[in-house]
């Protein structure tokens, strides 16, 4: 599956604990990367200041269902279900 591009909602469900240019301590989940332009595109895609866990992310039906905000809903489920409480 290739991402759809303006989706962005791998850089807002989940959670990032690395690094990320603007945001030193990560982001939680449910906060839009600061990296995220207002067209939902990575202004850092390709850059080496990309964390390696956003370059490493690889869309796939699951977890991005049919449409954005089918994205927005199962990361945030996914999210949900694997962290550590």
């Amino acid at each position: 599956m290739m991402c759809r591009e303006g989706c962005g909602a791998c850089c807002i469900a989940p959670s990032i604990s690395s690094p990320i240019p603007g945001m030193p301590n990560g982001k939680p989940a449910g906060e839009r990367c600061v990296q995220l332009s207002a067209d939902n595109l990575c202004q850092i895609f390709g850059r080496p200041e990309r964390p390696a866990v956003c370059g490493g992310f690889s869309a796939d039906p699951q977890v991005c269902g049919e449409t954005s905000a089918q994205a927005i809903q199962l990361l945030g489920w996914w999210e949900q279900m694997t962290s550590v409480a």
